[in-house]
């Protein structure tokens, strides 16, 4: 029974807030969009706009590519040719995909060279690593993290550290697994990855776009220094993260009595703006994308516009093995580890960072 009750509960989550401008000088906003490395989603909310300029539309359509290759030997990652050629010269990404971070084998790679892999008892025990328990595995420890630095200065090619993780990779227990990938780097091409990985089945990707228009949206109202709201004279930011939610999956606003789907409605005082342009990029997205796009979105200011705010959301992949930095991330119920950011007209902005409930808190 009480299994059953656990299971009817609605998830939870943490959710953290805080207020800032992007001109002030311990502004965070770069740092923490840096340290958010794996992005699946990213969803960009426009009020009073219809079309969406040009040059912010040409930047929608660059934030690829990504690459997605089958049955890759684990032991490829951690080659001194790959460590060269990729992750000291730029910042790679790797991630697995088609595997539960709760029940997988699952491994991230991050853009200061750290191999993650997050690993049953059994497997962990096979590859005769050294690690430690997941901070999730409770009384009977089921998951097993491991962290391999590839720009140690100890990973050398001759070192007895670098011999025991390649023996261990490639005969004792070898791994295989479908990864996404992304390289960023100044001056690289599309087709060093492309090229580099060309013996296994490799694909280039570019994130998927969608452009849509939301006429008549009923809007919170905000006020940039009103953080928590106000009655009767703004919303808070709890209050509008939940509104966007319900945005982004074009729920009915409304609560009307024949409506059994949902009940919401917006939070109050609220406006209607007529229309509103949203964009959402989906793949695999890199923060150095998601740098250029928020300073491209803080610029849509620069000329006198109708609506006083827009937002910037994102969503981390809810099966990688990490959310913030090298913070361990468990799917719990839902996954979630995303932020979201409320820009306004005067450069003030919102940062809205949610976790799932057991998930360290957010920087």
């Amino acid at each position: 029974m009480a299994t059953l009750r656990r299971l009817r509960e609605a998830p939870r989550h943490l959710l953290v807030c805080e207020r800032s401008n992007f001109s002030h000088h311990k502004s965070r906003h770069r740092h923490l969009v840096e340290a958010h490395y794996h992005n699946y989603r990213v969803s960009f909310l426009i009020p009073e706009c219809g079309i969406l300029p040009k040059e912010l539309k040409s930047l929608v359509m660059e934030t690829g590519p990504y690459y997605s290759v089958k049955n890759l030997p684990l032991h490829e990652l951690i080659t001194h040719e790959f460590i060269n050629t990729f992750v000291r010269k730029g910042s790679c990404y790797a991630l697995t995909f088609n595997t539960n971070i709760d029940e997988d084998n699952t491994v991230g790679l991050l853009p200061n060279g750290k191999l993650i892999l997050s690993l049953d008892k059994d497997t962990y025990e096979e590859t005769g690593l050294q690690g430690h328990p997941s901070q999730y595995s409770g009384r009977k420890i089921r998951k097993f993290i491991v962290s391999i630095d590839l720009m140690d200065s100890s990973f050398m090619l001759e070192s007895k550290k670098y011999k025991r993780i390649c023996w261990s990779f490639k005969e004792k227990k070898p791994l295989k697994f479908d990864f996404l990938l992304a390289w960023h780097s100044t001056g690289a091409t599309d087709s060093t990855m492309m090229s580099y990985f060309s013996k296994y089945q490799i694909q280039k990707h570019q994130p998927k776009v969608e452009l849509s228009t939301v006429n008549d949206l009923q809007c919170p109202v905000l006020q940039s220094s009103e953080f928590k709201g106000e009655p009767e004279s703004s919303c808070g930011a709890p209050e509008l993260f939940e509104w966007l939610g319900a945005v982004f999956c074009n729920a009915d606003l409304n609560n009307e009595p024949n409506n059994f789907v949902s009940t919401y409605c917006c939070p109050q005082p609220s406006t209607v703006v007529a229309r509103a342009c949203l964009c959402t990029i989906t793949g695999l997205i890199l923060p150095e994308k998601i740098c250029v796009l928020l300073e491209r979105l803080c610029h849509y200011f620069d000329e006198p516009k109708l609506a006083p705010w827009i937002t910037l959301s994102v969503q981390g992949f809810a099966d990688s093995p990490v959310s913030w930095r090298e913070n361990e991330h468990d799917f719990h119920k839902g996954g979630e580890h995303m932020y979201n950011f409320v820009i306004f007209n005067n450069q003030d902005y919102w940062l809205q960072m949610a976790v799932g409930t057991l998930d360290d808190c957010p920087p």
